[in-house]
C-alpha cells in the first residue's frame, strides 16, 4: 500500500500560513528566541546568500569597468542558469534558484529592449512599491501585516487585536517593514531618474539582504517580546509539609 500523500493547503489562510512559515519571519516562531542560525536559515543559508547577492555584484562589476550593457546583462543570467543547474544535480529546492533566474532574466531582458543599463532595476523597484502598498493596506485596514502573519504562525488568529502588547508590537514591527520599503524607493528612484547606474547598483546591495536580515532580527526580537510563554507559575501559598504543631 503506498504512503498517503502530503496534504495540500485547501484554503487561502492555509495556503498564507505555509507561505510564512517558509518565509524568513517563519524561521522563528513566535516566542522564541532567534538565533544566528535561525537567521542564515531565513536568507537562505550560505548558498542563498550567494544566489541572492552575487548576479547583482557581477552586474555592477561588470557594467563599471566595460559600460557593456549586454555582456553585464548576460553574466548574471549565466551565473543564475549554473545556481540551477548546481541545485538540481544535488537534488536541492530547486525553486529559490528558478525565481531568480526569472528575476534576473526578466531584468536583463528589459534592460536591452530599451538599451538603458538602470532599467535591470525596475523588476526590484516595483517589488518594493508592490511591498509598501500592501503593508499600507494592511494598516489602513487595521490588520498590520505583521500581526497576521504571526498569527497564522503562532495559531492563534487575530488575537493580537485584543491583546494591548502584542498589537502595539505588531503595529510597529509592521510600522518599520514600511520604513525599509519606503527607504530603498526614496533613495533608489531618483538614482534611477538621474541615471546613477553604478551607485543605483552599489545601492541595492547595500540595501538588500543586509537591511533585510537587520530588520528580520529586529522584528523576531519584538515578537518574542510580546508573545514568549509566561513562566510556569509558582504556587505563592505552598502547602506546608508538616501541619503538625509544636508545643
Amino acid at each position: 500500500m503506498s504512503d498517503d500523500p502530503k496534504p495540500t493547503p485547501s484554503t487561502f489562510s492555509e495556503a498564507f500560513a505555509q507561505a510564512a512559515r517558509n518565509a524568513g519571519i517563519g524561521q522563528v516562531a513566535p516566542g522564541e528566541t532567534p538565533t544566528g542560525a535561525s537567521l542564515l536559515r531565513a536568507i537562505g543559508g550560505v548558498r542563498g546568500l550567494i544566489e541572492s547577492i552575487l548576479p547583482g555584484l557581477a552586474f555592477l562589476v561588470i557594467y563599471t569597468i566595460t559600460k557593456d550593457l549586454p555582456l553585464a546583462v548576460t553574466v548574471p543570467v549565466a551565473v543564475s542558469v549554473v545556481f540551477v543547474i548546481i541545485r538540481l544535480v544535488t537534488r536541492s529546492a530547486v525553486m529559490p534558484a528558478i525565481a531568480g533566474l526569472i528575476g534576473v532574466g526578466v531584468s536583463a531582458g528589459l534592460s536591452l529592449f530599451t538599451g538603458r543599463a538602470e532599467d535591470n532595476f525596475v523588476i526590484g523597484i516595483g517589488i518594493n512599491i508592490a511591498c509598501l502598498v500592501i503593508l499600507l493596506i494592511s494598516l489602513i485596514a487595521r490588520r498590520p501585516l505583521i500581526g497576521v502573519i504571526v498569527g497564522l504562525l503562532n495559531g492563534d488568529g487575530g488575537a493580537y487585536r485584543t491583546d494591548r502588547a502584542k498589537s502595539r508590537v505588531v503595529l510597529v514591527a509592521t510600522w518599520c517593514w514600511v520604513g525599509l520599503f519606503a527607504a530603498r524607493l526614496i533613495v533608489e528612484l531618483p538614482l534611477y531618474w538621474a541615471g546613477e547606474t553604478e551607485i543605483l547598483g552599489s545601492v541595492k546591495l547595500i540595501m538588500g539582504v543586509p537591511l533585510y536580515a537587520a530588520l528580520l532580527w529586529v522584528t523576531w526580537l519584538l515578537v518574542r517580546a510580546a508573545y514568549a510563554k509566561p513562566a510556569a507559575a509558582v504556587d505563592a501559598d505552598p502547602s506546608p509539609a508538616d501541619d503538625t504543631e509544636t508545643p
